[in-house]
């Protein structure tokens, strides 16, 4: 089972293929991750 690259939680293979590359086995973020969030340049800090 694949495993958040922030926090380690473990994540569904459905979530791994929805949303990250193809070329990556983890997802740098997860569902888990609430203070959080993808962007074009990575992930960051969610904004208030």
């Amino acid at each position: 089972m694949a495993e958040c690259q922030n926090c380690g939680s473990h994540v569904t293979e459905v979530y791994v293929r929805v949303f990250t590359p193809d070329s990556v086995e983890s997802p740098r973020v997860c569902p888990n991750c609430e203070d959080m969030t993808r962007g074009r340049d990575g992930v960051r800090e969610q904004r208030s």
